[in-house]
């Protein structure tokens, strides 16, 4: 099993994370994967980690070897320092592991009331810091924008140029065959500034004005 718990920390109020290597007759073949950008927000750093039984991360230690010509050892060490500071006040709400889900719980409910109120769909999200919304029933339509894409794409695009609101369309993680079940959904992320998340909440408050 190869687990992708990037997102382990970002895990909201009345939720627990369970690392799938924790359950019984797991770790011994289990690989679980971590990340530097989604635990401290540094995505552009490209750093993770991965945990598993020797017998599984010795091969994976081979596959690292014969890809990466050299690793970015002062941000290793930038990680490393970090994950001490935090680990010596893991029972103090002031660690950075509770204290972001915290700030970023309240900016997640800040964003699906303004979805909401500008009659969108908001799917709340339990973790993580990306919000999917059903745009349906904005009934935009799209016929003058490039044909031959899927109906989000479209929307993202003609929202962009004439809402200067950015956001990502669902159907470019689907396959061919799915596409056309998610076209109706756009991904926001909310881990922004408060200045970014009020200036969203104004666009879409005067969204049939414009």
């Amino acid at each position: 099993c190869i687990s992708d718990e990037v997102y382990e920390w970002l895990v909201y109020t009345g939720k627990k994370h369970i690392k799938i290597a924790t359950l019984p007759g797991m770790w011994e073949r289990t690989v679980t994967i971590g990340s530097v950008g989604k635990t401290y927000t540094v995505t552009g750093w490209k750093l993770g980690w991965s945990i598993g039984p020797q017998h599984l991360i010795k091969h994976l230690q081979v596959v690292h070897q014969n890809s990466l010509y050299t690793c970015p050892t002062p941000l290793q060490e930038a990680v490393a320092q970090a994950f001490l500071i935090d680990f010596k006040r893991m029972d103090d709400l002031d660690c950075y592991f509770y204290s972001l889900p915290r700030e970023l719980e309240g900016k997640r409910n800040r964003l699906a009331r303004i979805l909401q109120e500008a009659g969108l769909k908001p799917f709340v999200p339990e973790g993580g810091y990306f919000i999917i919304v059903d745009v349906s029933p904005l009934n935009v339509d799209l016929s003058d924008v490039e044909e031959d894409k899927p109906y989000d794409y479209k929307f993202v695009k003609w929202m962009i140029k004439n809402k200067k609101l950015a956001a990502i369309p669902l159907s470019s993680f689907c396959g061919p065959e799915t596409q056309q079940k998610f076209e109706k959904y756009i991904r926001f992320c909310f881990i922004k500034d408060d200045s970014t998340l009020e200036a969203a909440e104004k666009i879409l408050k005067n969204w049939k004005e414009h």
